[in-house]
This record gives structure tokens, C-alpha cells and sequence, in this order.
């Protein structure tokens, strides 16, 4: 039986399983679809619709246009996006995603890591539930400020480091029991988005990274030498690019985050500050077999009239393709 290298390790080809899902020669079948070894996963998010959790984010679309957008657009999975967007009832969830053809994989969760007197389990248990009905592979914590909106964050003691060093751990674990793939993600306005908060977390815990390209660029870490320098750490991608004259706004305290988001900081792939092509060639080089979700967020004034965020993401999708190979 011949073997074959697959990120630099050996896999019969027979097939062998990746986080739960069975793979062959042919590909990975992931929410019922075969996907090809040579090309890439790549996946929308309700976010590039300005659909968002944070209350009062500008006018939020309807989830059948936004589906229905996301499908047309060629994508063929999303994250679950906020509590609302998709049914909390697991057999509503997933008869959504069949009817629209889209698998799950995975979902943005922000949960409280850092109070000692608080157990973060209890606010996972529901997201959860819902990710395994769905099929997903990956739960993407957020380490949570406890306050709504990403303008403003709060300067941890070494105690509450210990503490959110234990519980993502912990969270880690929980989420394994239940065949998820727990990853920490990075982000302006939470506790941990600053290279020096990152820099912490690879020290202090064993979780995996979600790569957000966006959000670790506007908090101070260069998300292609990151890459390059933990490789094995990162086990989820969102792809973002930025305007780096409105990031450095934000990092000035210019403009808040909010702000910029309003003003366009996010641009489609390619068309901003970010090096898209050299992340995806890092990451792949060194074996990243997990998903490129397509993020751009936005903010929207109302119902569009003309196509609205879909032409941004299907400028997007062309870019990583093209530089994808």
C-alpha cells in the first residue's frame, strides 16, 4: 500500500481521517460535498453582509438574501454568523443549510474569559450544540471584553491572564469532547488583540489561532510574519484585507473601530494593505489544510438597491482563486 505526503506527513491512500471527516485520494467531504486536495476550502461569513452581533450595527439584511447571495457567489459554506441570524432549533439549522446548500464550518463565538467568578462553559454550551447539528468543524472564540462593541477594552492583571489562560484551555477540551476544534481569535476591541496580548496567549495556552488577517494587522501584528513564525498554531483563517491609512486611525484613536468600519477600513482581497498572496502561500506551504472564510465587515445604511456587499465578495472569491493557483 503506497503512501502519500500530504503536509509533510504521510497518509495511507486508503484514506485516513481529519478532524472526524473522512478523506481520500479524491478529496475531503465536508458537509456532503467532495473537495479537492489540490485546491483550497474557502467559505463566506454573514459579517460581509454587515450582519453582526454588535447591537446597532447598522441595518442587517435578511438571512435569505445573504444565502442566497452567498451560494450565487460560488461559496459553498459559511460560519454560522450572530445568535438569531441562523435558527437556534438544531433541526431548523440544518434544514436551512440543505436548503441553501451550504455546509457549516464552524462559528464566531465571543465568550468571558477572564472573571474568575464567571464559567465561560455555560455561555459555549448553546453555540455548541448548534455547531455539532451542523456538522461544523471549528468554534472560533473570542476573548470577550463583557461589554457590547469592539470600541474600548480593559487592561488585564497577571491574575486575569491566568485565569483566561485556564479557561481557554478548559474551552479547548470541552469543545474536543463534543468533536469541535476550539481556536482563539484575535480581535480589535477584545482582550487579546495586540501583538503583546498574542504573544501572551502562544506562551501562556495551547490553543490554536484563528488567523484574521484584518484584526491582527489593526491591533499591531503583522499576520504575514506571524504565519510564518507559528505555522503550526494556526488551524483556522479569515481572510481580510485593510486600508492601512484608516487601521492606523484606529490604532491612534482617531477614529473608533466602529468608525472605521463605517469609512471602509475593510476592502476586497487584494485591493488593500494586506499581503493576501503571501499569507496563502505560507500557510499552505507549511500544510494549513483548514478553511479560508471570506470576511470583509461592513456597516449598512439600509436595504441596497443596487448589488450591494456581493460584488465585494465576488471580487474577493476571483482574487484568492487567482492567487491561489
Amino acid at each position: 500500500m503506497s503512501a502519500i505526503k500530504v503536509g509533510g506527513q504521510e497518509r495511507s491512500d486508503r484514506g485516513s481521517k481529519v478532524g472526524g471527516q473522512e478523506r481520500s485520494d479524491r478529496g475531503i467531504k465536508v458537509g456532503g460535498q467532495e473537495r479537492s486536495d489540490r485546491g483550497i476550502k474557502i467559505a463566506g461569513a454573514p459579517i460581509s453582509w454587515g450582519v453582526c452581533e454588535v447591537p446597532g450595527w447598522g441595518y442587517q439584511l435578511d438571512r435569505a438574501r445573504v444565502l442566497t447571495e452567498m451560494r450565487g457567489a460560488g461559496l459553498t459554506a459559511t460560519e454560522l454568523g450572530p445568535d438569531g441570524f441562523l435558527p437556534a432549533d438544531t433541526d431548523e439549522l440544518k434544514a436551512v443549510l440543505h436548503e441553501n446548500d451550504l455546509a457549516c464550518v464552524g462559528g464566531f463565538v465571543p465568550v468571558l474569559l477572564f472573571e474568575a467568578d464567571h464559567d465561560p462553559a455555560d455561555d459555549l454550551a448553546g453555540p455548541l450544540d448548534s455547531l455539532v447539528a451542523a456538522g461544523a468543524g471549528v468554534v472560533v472564540l473570542a476573548a470577550s471584553t463583557g461589554s457590547d462593541g469592539y470600541d474600548s477594552r480593559p487592561t488585564l492583571d497577571d491574575d486575569q491572564w491566568a485565569t483566561l489562560f485556564a479557561n481557554l484551555d478548559r474551552l479547548a477540551a470541552i469543545a474536543a469532547d463534543r468533536g469541535l476544534l476550539a481556536v482563539l481569535h484575535p480581535h480589535v476591541g477584545t482582550v487579546v488583540e495586540t501583538k503583546d496580548d498574542v504573544d501572551r496567549v502562544l506562551a501562556g495556552s495551547s490553543i490554536p489561532l484563528c488567523l484574521d488577517t484584518g484584526h491582527l494587522l489593526i491591533g499591531g501584528t503583522d499576520p504575514l510574519e506571524l504565519a510564518k513564525a507559528v505555522p503550526g498554531r494556526i488551524k483556522h483563517t479569515h481572510l481580510k484585507d485593510v486600508d492601512a491609512t484608516l487601521a492606523a486611525k484606529v490604532q491612534s484613536g482617531e477614529l473608533t473601530y466602529t468608525e472605521a468600519v463605517k469609512a471602509g477600513m475593510y476592502t476586497p482581497l487584494g485591493s488593500g494593505d494586506v499581503d493576501i498572496a503571501g499569507i496563502v502561500s505560507v500557510l499552505r506551504d507549511n500544510g494549513f489544510n483548514g478553511w479560508f472564510v471570506l470576511e470583509q465587515d461592513t456597516i449598512l445604511d439600509g436595504e441596497p438597491t443596487d448589488d450591494g456587499p456581493v460584488r465585494d465578495v465576488l471580487a474577493s472569491v476571483a482574487h484568492l482563486k487567482a492567487v491561489a493557483g
